[in-house]
């Protein structure tokens, strides 16, 4: 598992970047990351293609 840090802010891009907080939040919600404290999250290792498509969706 790695460890990443939410950016500040959704920059706005399309799709979201990996690093946006609301990408992190849906993976966590999908429960392919988990939610450390409020900017910090630990991310498995393969997170399937499928879920970080929808997880970047706009």
């Amino acid at each position: 598992m790695s460890s990443i840090t939410a950016k500040k802010k959704c920059c706005k891009d399309e799709p979201r970047c990996k690093k946006c907080p609301v990408v992190l939040m849906r993976l966590s919600k999908a429960g392919c990351a988990e939610r450390l404290d409020r900017v910090h999250y630990k991310v498995g290792k393969k997170v399937p293609k499928k879920v970080l498509k929808q997880a970047r969706a706009r």
